[in-house]
């Protein structure tokens, strides 16, 4: 979408109009493509096929969340021209040090977790090889895109995957012509099910992403936008990628409620994909069912390729600040090219394998959503740490609007 061939030459020219923003719009969509990943797919699935359409307010509470703490993420970069590891290394130590643990658990899960769900699509296409087989070889695909260390290829094929999943679940939902009184009833926290809330919290913390929420101002800086004029263009970038965000979440729920919902049918198993393209097939036919596979394939894999760049991003960076190495020498760290970069991507793709012959790739895929929300309110309480504190001009501090915001959203998960 942007021109992305001078990745790390600042750019001096900050557009000015609304269009010119959208032309560049680009690290928004990565977001929305790695956020729309293995946790919040099956989730969503799952709890429009169980409860039907009454946590769509979820979906909505959780995109507008992270877009919030993403903003802060961005906002704290360009401001002070440091990364949020820094920001985390000035807090102290343990900070940063328990990130950095707590990086090495989730990705550990989170590998597995994302190639169970590229693999659970991939199986209902095309049955001639096992589940992990396939959930090995898309493991492999996400490495071999990110250890290339060019971030214009990356952003290329993330954007491809972005078209090719709007396109067909968006659409799918849109055929299945729901029922819009129905939906607008779930718009409001009405109530809560029984053993629904590992469901709501998953829906939450699984849109938009959750630890790669921190890799935003890795992929702004590759675009050169890194200093306070570009805040504007960082807003408009990721408006853009969680509307479209929440818009898939809610066609994921739709498609869940329109088909299961009621019918005894689950994708709590294996076969759970199989049971929904079915009933797909029979409504539409064989073109409609193919459609719904490519576009859970195409949001399952670019959530694999997003956050291994993302998460290796991060360790890269974990490395240079408990080194308290200085910002002259970043790009030792940073490079796409560096050995703590790619150290991180061997890390999540191989280790994680072990995981797959569990053979319980829908319940990793759930636990890795709920663990990964725990990230959320360390994120929250740190931004409003960092953001209303003297590290920040008070032209780009929190204002009332954030500040209540960040402190909603933690109060939210110590509710849940």
């Amino acid at each position: 979408m942007a021109d992305v061939a001078n990745e790390r030459e600042p750019r001096t020219e900050v557009p000015s109009t609304f269009g010119s923003r959208l032309r560049i719009v680009g690290p928004g969509l990565i977001m929305a493509a790695t956020g729309v990943g293995a946790g919040d797919m099956v989730s969503s699935l799952n709890a429009g096929t169980v409860y039907g359409t009454i946590f769509l307010w979820a979906i909505l509470v959780g995109a507008l969340v992270k877009f919030y703490l993403t903003e802060g993420i961005g906002r704290w970069y360009m401001a002070t021209g440091y990364t949020i590891l820094k920001g985390w290394r000035s807090l102290g130590r343990f900070v940063s040090g328990f990130f950095v643990v707590y990086l090495l658990i989730l990705t550990f899960v989170f590998g597995a977790a994302a190639m169970s769900a590229s693999a659970l699509a991939f199986t209902a296409m095309f049955p001639i090889l096992p589940l992990w087989a396939w959930a090995v070889l898309h493991g492999i695909f996400g490495f071999l895109i990110c250890i290339t260390g060019r971030y214009g290829l990356f952003e290329r094929v993330m954007e491809f995957f972005v078209a090719l999943m709007f396109v067909t679940i968006v659409g799918l939902a849109i055929l299945l012509a729901p029922n819009l009184g129905e939906l607008a009833g779930g718009l409001v926290p009405t109530r809560f099910p029984e053993g629904s809330l590992l469901s709501v919290l998953a829906l939450i913390g699984g849109v938009g992403a959750t630890f790669t929420l921190a890799s935003y101002n890795y992929w702004v800086r590759e675009r050169g936008w890194g200093s306070p004029p570009w805040i504007p263009m960082m807003r408009l970038d990721l408006i853009v990628g969680y509307a479209l965000t929440a818009l898939f979440m809610v066609a994921m729920l739709v498609v869940g409620a329109e088909l299961l919902f009621a019918s005894g049918e689950s994708i709590s198993e294996e076969a759970g994909l199989v049971a929904l393209a079915d009933p797909i097939q029979e409504r539409f036919g064989v073109v409609a069912r193919w459609l719904f596979l490519i576009g859970f394939w195409a949001a399952a894999t670019s959530s694999i390729v997003g956050a291994w760049n993302g998460s290796a991003y991060l360790f890269a960076d974990s490395v240079r600040t408990s080194r308290d190495v200085p910002d002259e020498r970043a790009e030792e760290y940073l490079s796409e090219k560096s050995v703590y970069f790619r150290a991180m991507l061997v890390w999540i793709s191989f280790p994680s394998m072990l995981l797959l012959f569990f053979g319980e790739p829908v319940l990793l895929i759930i636990v890795y959503a709920a663990l990964g929300a725990l990230f959320l309110p360390f994120l929250a309480i740190t931004l409003l740490w960092l953001l209303n504190s003297r590290r920040v001009a008070p032209e780009h501090r929190n204002g009332i609007v954030s500040n209540i915001i960040l402190v909603a959203s933690v109060l939210l998960f110590v509710f849940l």
